[in-house]
């Protein structure tokens, strides 16, 4: 049976990697929910239509924050997506569920959904990989840890790779899905697809997943159409390869923070230039960089990210 937070599983006949796929962590973002639904359709036809095909290991895909989700929200109460700290998850988890509301529930019932495809399943690895969409144009990147699978990985997506990301933001997805908090070896990353409702975001998370895939053995590359690939590689051709965080600018519903219109990410900005305005007047930026992550929604707790090239 299927519950709500579960999209579906996919089980292959020799044991392999388990890979957990999240969409819909932020309420407002359908394309990562809606690419899950369709690649397990896809993987439950491709045996028929491709003789050869087998799947090592397990995927398991599920949504994230459910009751925004029915919302079309962000978020109601808090970021869920800034929440998954080690401490503040122990408190929560020894509370019992009828005690709980909004994103504390939705928290709660995510890490034990997670321990429980661990538990049955019994892997060797445990990947994780959280799709998500952003309100401006322009930009697909992964996020990644520290660790060199989860940079490799990352790498063969073929999108943008953002270092340093998780030290300008706490409570991610990528902070607490460790080995440390799993039980087991723990590799993970986030995908970000495009603009919320943009079709093609859709199709650039369906990419990632088939390539994560491959990359991680369940798939063969045989089996894997070079469409996927080619697809992200059109669309990042004239994105930088890797770049790092420089800046965050974080905002309060008390700031009135106001992006100004047609900025989009990874376009680059001159130092002085104004890019929004709040209460005390324009915002500016203070150095040449790149822009990421322009905040065009009403729910957010950050109005953009800046960021630099580097090498690889």
């Amino acid at each position: 049976m299927i519950s709500e937070r579960i999209i579906g599983r996919y089980e292959g006949e020799e044991r392999g990697p388990l890979l957990i796929c999240f969409g819909a962590m932020h309420g407002n973002e359908p394309a990562g929910k809606k690419a899950l639904e369709l690649m397990f359709k896809m993987l439950e036809v491709e045996p028929i239509t491709n003789e050869h095909f087998s799947y090592k290991g397990k995927l398991v895909g599920m949504v994230g924050n459910i009751q925004a989700f029915a919302q079309k929200k962000r978020y109601l109460r808090k970021d869920l997506n800034r929440q998954f700290k080690e401490d503040q998850i122990e408190q929560l988890l020894l509370r019992d569920e009828s005690e709980l509301q909004d994103e504390d529930l939705e928290l709660v019932q995510i890490i034990r959904a997670v321990r429980k495809e661990i538990e049955l399943y019994k892997p060797e690895k445990l990947y994780i990989l959280d799709l998500h969409t952003t309100s401006s144009v322009d930009g697909i990147f992964c996020i990644t840890t520290e660790d060199k699978e989860s940079i490799d990985i990352a790498v063969g997506l073929h999108a943008p790779v953002i270092k340093g990301f998780l030290k300008g933001i706490q409570g991610t997805t990528l902070h607490y899905f460790k080995e440390e908090n799993m039980g087991v070896p723990t590799v993970a990353m986030t995908f970000e697809s495009g603009q919320h409702d943009e079709p093609l975001s859709v199709n650039r998370a369906i990419a990632a997943i088939t390539n994560c895939m491959r990359i991680i053995g369940s798939v063969r590359d045989s089996d894997v159409e070079n469409r996927h690939n080619q697809l992200l590689i059109e669309f990042c051709k004239n994105l930088p390869k890797v770049a790092e965080l420089i800046e965050r600018h974080d905002i309060t519903e008390a700031d009135q923070f106001k992006m100004r219109p047609h900025f989009q990410n990874f376009q680059r900005l001159k130092a002085g230039q104004e890019i929004a305005d709040d209460i005390n007047g324009p915002v500016a930026v203070d150095k040449d960089c790149l822009l990421l992550m322009p905040l065009y929604q009403k729910q957010g707790e950050e109005g953009f990210f800046l960021i630099k090239e580097v090498s690889e």
